[in-house]
């Protein structure tokens, strides 16, 4: 008809693009100050200098005079040095159980969101009920239940896997790697149950009208589509598995286990001139995980052009 107008061209984005700067910035404030402040601060304390009499680090919020030679340390002690086997280890722990969350949250997340039906509210529920409760409260559940008389070795003694109770709070990898599982898989779940409820039905009932059976129909369709859940689950939890001490401090406490937050914490706490090479690690370790977070927005703008083409 002449003279009308598509909602989008006379929608409020287009003729109150202030409205939207000014609710957005709050949010941006509050990025400032709890991000971009806090960030310079550990920066001008790995760049400052040493108290002469206590030994302790005094950041330096003048860049004209900031020293790089704790970085140096750093990499020394990472390529080659102490931290080096921490570091490696991390990014072990990490990876395995990436993979574990994977392996055991996408069919959680596939269920809940094509086959649950009416039941699907309540499963929901239960999905979200662990974030009810602080993490470390539900650590210090695991170590209870992992203890020598705990639950998993009555469990595995019972079916006879066991001759004798195993200490598995002595410093194993893989209960710090289950535990980092148990403690980050509803983090992953929630964003793969929510790129797996948009898939559109008709989209697989055309793959099957076609000639293809559920698990072609699967792996051709429903993967390539979750693809950008799965992305976005694995960033949300490795960003803060990366970073975790307390974890391996709950569960192990062994410097078998230990990863590199353990060590950050351990330099950030002393009281001597640690405390710069641990706000220098800080920075070190954000940089790596950024390249994680670089990936996964190059691939969220690929994906929103091919699918704007």
């Amino acid at each position: 008809m002449a003279g009308s107008r598509t909602p989008t061209s006379t929608g409020i984005v287009g003729e109150h693009p202030t409205l939207w700067t000014g609710l957005a910035l709050p949010g941006v404030l509050w990025l400032l100050l709890l991000f971009i402040a806090p960030f310079y601060a550990i920066l001008a304390v790995s760049m400052g200098r040493l108290d002469p009499i206590f030994l302790s680090p005094i950041p330096e919020f003048n860049p004209y005079y900031w020293d790089p030679s704790v970085f140096a340390d750093v990499f020394g002690d990472i390529f080659g040095g102490p931290l080096g086997p921490t570091f490696l280890r991390t990014i072990g722990y990490v990876v395995a159980a990436t993979a574990l969350c994977i392996l055991m949250g996408y069919p959680v997340a596939y269920f809940v969101a094509r086959r649950a039906g009416r039941w699907k509210g309540l499963f929901l529920l239960l999905l979200l009920a662990p974030f009810w409760i602080n993490y470390l409260m539900r650590m210090l559940a695991w170590v209870n239940v992992l203890d020598v008389d705990g639950q998993v070795n009555s469990l595995l003694m019972t079916f006879g896997l066991l001759q004798e109770p195993r200490n598995w709070l002595a410093g194993h990898h893989e209960t710090v790697i289950l535990g980092l599982v148990y403690g980050y898989i509803p983090w992953f779940i929630l964003p793969l149950y929510a790129a797996l409820d948009r898939i559109d039905k008709d989209v697989l009932e055309a793959a099957r009208d076609l000639g293809a059976g559920p698990l072609r129909a699967f792996a051709r369709v429903t993967l390539p589509l979750s693809k950008q859940g799965i992305l976005a689950g694995t960033v949300i939890i490795t960003l803060p598995m990366f970073g975790d001490y307390y974890t391996p401090d709950l569960l192990s406490g062994s410097p078998r286990t230990r990863m590199i937050g353990n060590d950050i914490s351990l330099f950030i706490l002393s009281s001597t001139s640690a405390g710069g090479k641990g706000a220098a690690l800080t920075i070190v370790l954000m940089l790596f995980v950024a390249v994680l977070m670089t990936y996964y927005l190059l691939s969220v703008a690929r994906a929103t052009r091919e699918a704007a083409a």
